[in-house]
């Protein structure tokens, strides 16, 4: 059975009955929708059908382009789909030590560039995403839309966010509330490792519910300045506060069953990191998505509309008008 998408449309075949009408007792149709000199160039002179005749194609011709328009298929019924994916939460540490910038742009834009990376190289995974300091908010639940990801981390605003301090703990305490599941969670971390040592806690929690935390670390043994409304931090004495990376944190990835990958500037070191989250995480997730299989048939209609038109105005020889 012939369905249509728009059948809304073949409404318009009623405005063909005053088009026949005009087409039939106008006897200056064409004169009347082209100009002379456009209608000299179009039309073979004492060629082609008669007049009746092609007033007739022109009308069969919108019939057949109305009739595309409304896009008719044939429904072939549902197809059952099962995809396997894996979840991944995604944590990007939006503290002011972030923005130092001893890494180009800064610590937080190669976390970004380093996050699209990520995106793509991973497949048949959902991921999600929190930002996190002093406290964690959600950016995006889990999705399979990386363009939307894309856009939303790329369009994260902190300005009403406190970024003073990194909360590991929040973090770890967001990623979990984002699953479903009490099955092994894979929580990638994109951060400096904050100025935190001891991890005793964050390892216990993530170990408690099954998160095995992978970090991406960026920044350098040198350090950079963090700079403030009122120029470079300083500390009490008046000195101006270097920040430099934590590597203290590669405790709650290693000891937690994940990876810690320091940042460089190849491309391969976050598709190695992809790479170990995979070989952790087996597609154990699967869904059933249901979705219609149509046979489309507008073309049919529609190049039996552009025949009919060329046929109308450039038809071989036959009766003179």
């Amino acid at each position: 059975m012939i369905n249509f998408v728009h059948v809304e449309l073949l409404w318009l075949l009623i405005l063909l009955l005053p088009l026949l009408y005009f087409l039939k007792y106008n006897k200056k149709t064409y004169e009347a929708l082209f100009a002379k000199d456009i209608l000299e160039k179009i039309r073979v002179k004492n060629r082609g059908f008669s007049k009746k005749v092609r007033n007739i194609l022109l009308i069969a011709s919108a019939f057949f382009m109305i009739v595309a328009l409304a896009r008719p298929y044939i429904d072939k019924g549902d197809i059952k789909i099962k995809s396997s994916f894996i979840n991944v939460v995604v944590g990007l540490d939006i503290s002011n030590s972030m923005f130092v910038n001893d890494v180009y742009p800064s610590r937080f834009g190669l976390a970004k560039k380093k996050f699209y990376e990520f995106l793509k190289d991973m497949k048949n995974a959902r991921v999600g995403v929190i930002g996190f300091s002093s406290q964690s908010f959600l950016v995006a639940p889990l999705s399979e839309d990386y363009h939307s990801l894309d856009f939303l981390v790329k369009n994260l605003n902190t300005a009403s966010v406190s970024l003073r301090g990194t909360d590991f703990m929040s973090a770890l305490e967001a990623a979990n509330d984002l699953y479903e599941t009490k099955q092994k969670k894979a929580f990638l971390i994109f951060t400096d490792g904050g100025d935190q040592k001891n991890f005793a806690k964050e390892i216990e929690y993530a170990k408690k519910h099954n998160i095995v935390v992978f970090v991406y670390a960026i920044g350098t043994d040198k350090g950079g300045v963090m700079k403030t409304k009122n120029g470079p931090l300083k500390d009490k004495n008046g000195n101006i506060v270097v920040v430099k990376i934590n590597e203290s944190i590669k405790k709650l990835a290693l000891k937690t069953g994940g990876a810690y990958m320091r940042s460089t500037l190849s491309s391969r070191d976050i598709a190695m990191l992809s790479d170990a989250i995979k070989s952790r995480f087996k597609a154990r997730g699967s869904e059933i998505n249901t979705i219609k299989e149509k046979l489309e048939l507008f073309y049919y209609p529609l190049g039996l509309a552009i025949l009919l038109f060329f046929m109308a105005n450039f038809s071989i020889r036959g009766k003179r008008d």
